[in-house]
């Protein structure tokens, strides 16, 4: 878990997993869009009143999720580099989660998972949005997807090896593209709140899991 901490004026992660490559307040990544410093592989936390959490979210959780995507969507050649965000970026949406009733795909189990017993058994399915110029137009997967999923098209992307993990039985959401079809346009997604909200809102950041 990360603990926001300030430290000579500036906001960090405390903890040993969370030295490096990690930015707080969340917001940063709404800016790095802006200034064309958006890195190639983002993983973005929300603060607990955007995370859709019982008990923590404020309600603001699905303009948090429209401004990112609006703000790729909707961005502009950098002045140094000619890069437009929106024309290779793939956005994964996902919770980790799922607040409702019972789900009625029964779970099933999987192989060996190091350090997990003898297998892993899938609890309720949650929502996975993907947003992209070469995803499939209401397309609705009929994959069986895993959170490791994530991290296998991300090595299948950048050619990088496996973790090992759970991102080793899962498949890499290949069903979800057609890299041959001529890129979707962006449309902006209307929200309650834009980008500056969430930019300029400076309340200290508190972990969407402490509820």
């Amino acid at each position: 878990m990360c603990v926001p901490e300030k430290q000579n004026g500036k906001l960090v992660c405390t903890g040993a997993d969370w030295v490096n490559h990690v930015v707080i307040p969340q917001s940063a990544v709404l800016t790095d869009i802006q200034n064309c410093k958006l890195a190639n592989v983002s993983w973005v936390i929300p603060n607990a009143p955007q995370s859709d959490h019982a008990r923590s979210t404020d309600g603001s959780g699905p303009s948090w999720v429209a401004s990112i995507v609006n703000a790729i969507g909707s961005h502009h050649a950098c002045h140094k580099t000619g890069e437009v965000y929106w024309k290779d970026t793939a956005i994964f949406i996902t919770w980790d989660d799922w607040g409702g009733w019972y789900d009625h795909v029964r779970p099933y189990r999987i192989g060996q998972r190091n350090g997990w017993g003898a297998g892993y058994v899938y609890g309720f399915r949650v929502p996975l949005i993907v947003v992209s110029p070469y995803a499939k137009a209401a397309y609705i997967s009929h994959t069986t997807h895993d959170f490791g999923s994530i991290l296998k098209f991300i090595e299948s992307t950048f050619g990088l090896s496996s973790l090992g993990y759970a991102d080793g039985p899962a498949d890499d959401l290949s069903d979800c593209f057609n890299l041959t079809h001529t890129p979707l346009s962006f449309h902006v997604i209307p929200a309650a709140l834009d980008a500056a909200h969430f930019i300029n809102d400076k309340r200290a950041p508190t972990d969407p899991d402490d509820e």
